[in-house]
Parts: C-alpha cells; structure tokens; sequence
C-alpha cells in the first residue's frame, strides 16, 4: 500500500513492532510507500491520520529479514518508548492486523471473506455473517478510604509494583457490578458510592479498560492467592513504586493524590 505523502508505518511481524534504530529514542518507520522502506508486506490495513499524516498498518512475514536500521520489539516493551500518540496507534495496529489475519475465512461456514470497503468488518459472500474486532470490555478500580488507597501486586508485576485493582466483565454484568464483585473476589471488601472516571484503550489484550473510582465500605483484606500476591492501604503521599504516567491507573493514583 502507498500513501501520497510521508506516512506512518506500524509494521507488524508477530505481535511485535518494527521501529527506527536511533540513539536518542524510538519512532516508527517513515515514507511514502512500504517499499521504499525495503520490505513487503502480507496484508495491510489504513488505520487514519495523525496530524494529516497517513497511519498505515501492515504485517510482514514471520520469515522476513529487517533491513539494517530497524529492529523489532514487542508492543509492550515501547509502552513509555514511544510517545502516547504513537504507542497508541502502534497498540491499534497490532489488534487491527490481527483480527485481519484470523478473520480471513468465515467462522460459521468456512468461506473466504471479504472486508468492506467502509466499515471495518470481514463479511461472508456465503452466509453473510460479518465479523468486527473484537474487545474485551475490563474495569479497573481505585478504592480509598479517608486519606489511604488500596493497592495490589499481581504475581505478573515486575519487583516492587504496585496498582489498583482491574478485572474482566462477565456476561450478564453491568460495569459496576463487575467492580463490586471484582474487589469482593480478589481482596474480600465490600465498597460504595462507585462512579465512572474515564476509559483507556489497552491491548494486552484486546481490552478497552473503563475506570472507577469507590470508598470502602467494610471487610477486611482477605487475598485471593492466585490473583494477588500482596495488598494494603497506603497513605497518598507514601506509596510504593506504580505504573508508568501512560496508563490509566496511574491516572486514577495521580487523580487521588491531587485531592485535599
């Protein structure tokens, strides 16, 4: 695919991205065409613009060679690399090219789709069942009480890291009842007065994270031991390490600070 000027190109190979080899930090590929950047690609996908500049998609070859230049990284080691804008479109591109490549045949009857050339969905000429990427709808909660937070380590997290709670929507569930029941399953607190803060696409994976706020409300800290390594109350202007500024929970832990 070309562009009609210097567009942005997240190259996909796997679920890693190509960037530029540079001292100083990291970018994304730049030019007119994928070619001129020296590689073919298997399938693309135009995701819009950034400051009028084209933001294309594509996937390489497993097999494929990177030109000197370019290195390969995983999407989550450029999360605080690249600049929010970039790491977010770059995070979009990998989801969009993977949904291309796993939704190449229809999944009710096995037929070769076809993606529409307005919407992004891959419809069947067959049956006609159309299929759109897929999110994973997630919550992730701060809970307070008086002057402390509560935060958590997951046995994933890196030494030391600590954060607020998050979890999956079930079926059949509102997105407060998930936080309630979230908090009840992997700390063992009752919580009140939760309300919305604001949302963050994340895609590890594919999830659209919805961000609460709620005030303890009763129960002690009882952890579940596969979920949670380790929590506690910590007072606001005593915390330990947590997630970089990018992410949503650290806006929710900036947002508690900021109160009198």
């Amino acid at each position: 695919m070309a562009a009609s000027s210097d567009a942005l190109w997240f190259i996909a190979q796997g679920p890693s991205i190509v960037v530029t080899e540079t001292k100083d930090e990291s970018s994304v590929p730049q030019a007119v065409s994928i070619k001129a950047i020296g590689m073919m690609p298997v399938r693309s996908q135009f995701l819009g613009y950034l400051h009028d500049r084209p933001c294309i998609a594509v996937a390489l070859a497993e097999s494929m060679a990177l030109p000197t230049g370019y290195r390969l990284c995983s999407l989550r080691s450029l999360y605080g690399e690249l600049n929010e804008d970039l790491f977010a479109i770059a995070a979009r591109a990998v989801q969009i090219i993977e949904w291309d490549r796993t939704h190449q045949y229809c999944g009710q009857c096995a037929t070769p789709t076809t993606q529409l050339p307005r919407q992004r969905v891959k419809c069947c000429p067959s049956c006609n069942l159309r299929q759109y990427p897929k999110l994973s709808p997630a919550v992730i909660m701060l809970i307070y009480r008086g002057d402390e937070v509560l935060l958590a380590r997951a046995p994933r997290f890196r030494a030391g890291l600590y954060s607020v709670l998050a979890g999956f929507v079930e079926p059949g569930e509102s997105l407060e009842e998930t936080v309630a029941r979230e908090v009840r399953e992997e700390v063992g607190l009752e919580i009140k007065n939760i309300r919305y803060f604001g949302s963050q696409p994340w895609p590890f994976p594919k999830s659209l994270m919805m961000g609460f706020i709620a005030e303890y409300d009763s129960g002690a800290l009882i952890l579940d031991p596969v979920e949670i390594e380790a929590a506690d109350w910590f007072p606001k202007h005593s915390l330990p390490p947590v997630p970089g500024p990018l992410s949503i929970a650290r806006k929710l832990i900036d947002w508690f600070i900021s109160q009198p």
